[in-house]
């Protein structure tokens, strides 16, 4: 059975910056009651808060952070690139050590998006890149998804 990881608040975890979760859509349940999901918050992971202050990284690339290159800031302008960082290694530890090759996380999240990211000015700008976790699980090669691609992902597996 193919595992993936997943984003704690896709499964209605409290564990978002704000306090909040999401409803579950049915499928994850399912997938969650056959034992297929490895369920991570690299924020929490990395040792923050819930709730905690938003953050978003200036020009929305993960790759950069975890390069050194940029970094994630508070909307009080607090760096908070060491646990973003240190919630990408564990999500990575977990891909491993399940032999986990796709991975569904949170849109536009400065952890989790994969195809969009916010500019870093908390303004609600989208901008094309990936969170920290995601780029990190990329250049690991596993295929990330956001939950707006579930569809995508369920044809992939076959389900």
């Amino acid at each position: 059975m193919e595992k993936l990881l997943i984003s704690a608040c896709l499964l209605g975890q409290r564990v978002r910056y704000d306090g909040g979760g999401f409803d579950p859509v049915q499928l994850l349940l399912d997938w969650q009651s056959e034992g297929r999901l490895v369920v991570v918050c690299p924020e929490v992971a990395g040792g923050l808060p819930t709730p905690r202050p938003p953050a978003e990284i200036p020009g929305g690339q993960g790759a950069l952070v975890l390069a050194g290159e940029q970094v994630v800031v508070t909307d009080q302008g607090e760096d908070v690139s060491a646990a973003f960082i240190r919630g990408a290694e564990q999500a990575l530890a977990l891909v491993r050590k399940h032999r986990i090759r796709y991975a569904l996380l949170k849109a536009r999240s400065p952890s989790c998006g994969n195809v969009e990211n916010y500019d870093g000015s908390f303004s609600g700008v989208r901008v094309s890149g990936e969170g920290v976790t995601a780029a990190a699980l990329g250049q690991a090669g596993v295929r990330v998804f956001n939950e707006e691609q579930l569809g995508e992902l369920r044809a992939l597996l076959g389900d």
